[in-house]
């Protein structure tokens, strides 16, 4: 398996080409490195370079996609549920077609697979270790290339990009803000960027949720992802109970009970096409996700609005949508 960079790759240092060692037009399994002209060096490992310490602040989310490879994908699933947020965050599928995309923050690729079928070519991304899952999901397709790096902080060059879509990932850096902004640097003129962030009234925390996410985000990500499978599998057979008792006498409350106070994310009401198997494994994922995330900011579409009106963008439309806030805008041309 290979991968051509869909953009030339540039040092983070001086921004000079970068050339696989061995010399190759293509990054292989074989690449042991990437190397400027003035002899700055980044490694390439299992074929995907990297630009950042493998382990980080996202080491939970690394392993989290890479135990849950393929459980989002809609080509998994049998479902549209991931093409169905990412057609309407960019507001339809010629938004890509033919396009330079950057996708910042790729996890495993529920996205990513999408953007290759409708024919844009993927410059995939993650701060993480998921990039060996999102290789492994959509590795070997035309126009289709991923790396490891921090998206506040890409090799490449600026206003690269047609398109450049972060889902599900601002909220979880250090300075939203900051990251918006780096995103938009690297939209072409008249190109769109794509964005969504989590909403003040997201109800992913609760004060069960909270304490549990304050214990946890102390803990070692295996030690983490241990202690939410085990109490996902204790408390899974009472949100399965008050589901099907939901219409019941008493049963709308009793579920409304076990909503609020257990702190497992659950999707009976809105993704019940997955099925029994499914739901129980985005519950652990996302429950996972919720309680382990080092950072968790909170925007309106007021304030995305302003922040993308600040960095001179335009076309800006911001609203309540999905898992918070979904926001889309053009460069100047």
């Amino acid at each position: 398996m290979s991968m051509k960079p869909i953009i030339p790759l540039t040092c983070l240092k001086t921004h000079g080409p970068l050339q696989p060692v061995p010399s190759s037009d293509e990054i292989t399994r074989e690449t042991t490195a990437l190397r400027s002209p003035g002899g700055e060096s980044y490694p390439v490992v299992d074929g995907i370079p990297r630009f950042v310490p493998t382990e980080n602040y996202a080491s939970a989310f690394g392993l989290q996609w890479k135990t849950f490879r393929k459980t989002q994908l809609d080509s998994y699933t049998g479902t549209s549920i991931s093409r169905d947020r990412l057609e309407r965050c960019v507001g339809g599928f010629d938004a890509v077609r033919g396009k330079r995309v950057l996708e910042a923050g790729c996890g495993a690729g529920r996205f990513t697979e999408i953007l290759l079928k409708e024919g844009a070519q993927v410059f995939a991304v993650d701060l993480s270790t998921a990039v060996e899952a999102n290789q492994e999901n959509c590795g070997g397709r035309p126009g289709y290339f991923v790396c490891q790096a921090d998206i506040r902080h890409l090799p490449v060059a600026p206003r690269s990009f047609d398109v450049v879509i972060c889902l599900g990932v601002i909220q979880h850096t250090p300075d939203p803000d900051e990251t918006i902004k780096t995103l938009a640097a690297h939209v072409a003129p008249g190109g769109l960027l794509v964005i969504d962030h989590y909403r003040y009234t997201h109800t992913d925390m609760t004060m069960t949720r909270q304490r549990l996410r304050n214990f946890l985000i102390q803990r070692k990500p295996k030690v983490a992802m241990a202690i939410v499978r085990t109490m996902v599998a204790a408390l899974w057979p009472l949100h399965r109970l008050s589901w099907v008792c939901r219409k019941l006498p008493f049963g709308a409350q009793f579920r409304g009970i076990v909503l609020r106070f257990s702190p497992v994310l659950d999707y009976h009401e809105y993704y019940g096409q997955l099925g029994a198997r499914l739901l129980y494994a985005w519950a652990v994922l996302d429950t996972h996700d919720a309680l382990t995330d080092f950072y968790k900011h909170k925007r309106t579409p007021e304030q995305i609005t302003e922040t993308l009106k600040n960095l001179g963008l335009n076309q800006i439309e911001a609203y309540y949508g999905g898992n918070g806030v979904e926001a889309r805008a053009h460069a100047p041309g």
